[in-house]
């Protein structure tokens, strides 16, 4: 097994200069220095060439001034697919330049699933004009897929497919193909169905174009087809997809009828977008507020400080208890920070992965018990090798092998605990149903600090004061 770091050392060794993707700074100054100057051709000349995605990463780099002009600007051969790539804050300033109709107009040109997200972004009071500009079918869609859960395949699924009988042949089925007009815009695989359109097999193009134009298409399916249903979490998709190493995968209703795909595409967003909201809920975030205004960033991150400073008070009522220990041993408060910090740390480093753990679902209530009693012995050996260290910088700082003591026995109390609170506590938040990417560090800190000072201190007030 590869580590982080000899990973991280092949990525550097095998990057070459050139190797960067996407869009360059100067780029972005050019087509600045073009806004500004008014050369409404050069900007045109600048920016439709480039990818849709780099046209939304050029959008969230300008300031606001600059991304309404240009907005403006590209009205008449706006790309919509710049929308699903760009941040919420960014896409509503975007949206509020387009104006309704225009914005309708673009949502056209989506695929379904692509044109449910951004409407689903939308306020309420926003979606009304939106959906009276789209044609009825699109509206239909997009008022089915509206109704079915959030983060469910459902919501994340396409609804352009290629459906076939089982009857026909490998030649009535490409001869359909060259024929038909309404036809995703890429696809893998066919999708068999039977009489009431239910999905009995697939058959990816590499095979059939393989195949004699006599062959039936029920001879050559794979019929070991994963069924997603339309409520299925997309973190289960995800996870699914993951697994079996799929391109695509049907979805079906509540009646088992075939009523769209997931795509891999859309799957890489999914992990990335999951993976991204675990890592800002640990650091009590709930979303990238970048682009967000002072003042709404302010209101976003005060409440989680708010609970840190109720926690971090608790830890300063325990040094509170052992007020007199402090005054008689300075040497005590000048060392209470390396205790604090080494089982902070440790606690993380556990609870990082307990939280990925559960996510990915390989922690689990059957190996819970052998995983903390891991963690444990891992705090336990931790603290008795870093004990030694610290404890020797004490008696050498010092001049007292008391102090070496109390705060190397400290250090193998607070990892110990610390190893088991970063298992225990996320495990326990998750069997309360709160998510525990969100609440953990906060509680892990609180405990980590209490009894990290509580252990020095009390020792010191036992064995070091008179």
């Amino acid at each position: 097994m590869i580590s982080l770091g000899e990973r991280e050392s092949l990525h550097n060794e095998a990057a070459q200069p050139g190797d960067s993707f996407g869009l360059l700074p100067d780029i972005i100054d050019e087509i600045r220095t073009a806004l500004d100057e008014g050369q409404t051709e050069k900007v045109r000349e600048l920016v439709l060439p480039l990818h849709y995605a780099d046209q939304a990463d050029l959008i969230e780099n300008l300031p606001p001034d600059e991304r309404r002009a240009l907005v403006t600007l590209l009205k008449p051969e706006f790309n919509a697919e710049i929308l699903h790539e760009l941040n919420d804050y960014v896409r509503d300033e975007v949206i509020a330049t387009l104006g309704y109709q225009d914005l309708a107009s673009a949502l056209v040109e989506l695929d379904s699933d692509d044109a449910l997200y951004v409407v689903a972004q939308l306020d309420e009071a926003e979606r009304a004009p939106v959906m009276e500009r789209l044609p009825a079918d699109l509206r239909a869609l997009i008022e089915q897929g509206l109704s079915l859960p959030e983060y469910s395949a459902g919501r994340l699924m396409q609804r352009e497919l290629v459906a076939v009988p089982a009857y026909w042949t490998v030649g009535e089925t490409i001869d359909y193909l060259r024929a038909a007009t309404r036809l995703p815009e890429d696809f893998d695989a066919l999708y068999v169905v039977d009489p009431r359109h239910r999905p009995v097999g697939q058959v990816r193009l590499s095979v059939m174009l393989r195949r004699q134009r006599v062959q039936r298409l029920r001879d050559i399916m794979d019929t070991d087809i994963p069924l997603i249903r339309t409520t299925a979490d997309q973190e289960e998709v995800a996870r699914l997809f993951r697994d079996r190493d799929l391109m695509s995968a049907p979805v079906v209703d509540a009646s088992g009828r075939l009523v769209g795909r997931v795509t891999v595409d859309d799957i890489i967003d999914v992990i990335d977008e999951e993976a991204e909201d675990d890592m800002l809920r640990l650091a009590g975030v709930a979303e990238v507020d970048l682009y967000r205004a002072i003042i709404d960033t302010v209101k976003a991150r005060v409440s989680w400080l708010g609970v840190n400073l109720i926690t971090a008070s608790l830890a300063s009522l325990v040094i509170g208890l052992f007020e007199s220990t402090l005054q008689s041993i300075v040497a005590l408060a000048i060392l209470m920070p390396i205790v604090s910090s080494i089982g902070g740390n440790a606690g993380t480093q556990a609870l990082t992965v307990a939280v990925r753990s559960l996510a990915t679902k390989e922690l689990t209530p059957a190996n819970s018990w052998r995983i903390l009693g891991k963690e444990m012995l891992v705090g336990v050996l931790n603290g008795l090798i870093l004990a030694v260290v610290v404890g020797l910088i004490a008696w050498v700082w010092f001049g007292r092998t008391d102090i070496g003591y109390v705060i190397a026995a400290a250090v193998v109390i607070n990892l110990t605990v610390a190893g088991l609170s970063g298992i225990a506590i996320p495990l326990a938040l998750q069997r309360l149903r709160v998510d525990p990417a969100v609440a953990s560090s906060v509680f892990l800190t609180a405990i980590t600090d209490m009894i990290g000072f509580f252990a020095f201190l009390g020792l010191a007030a036992v064995f070091l004061v008179p």
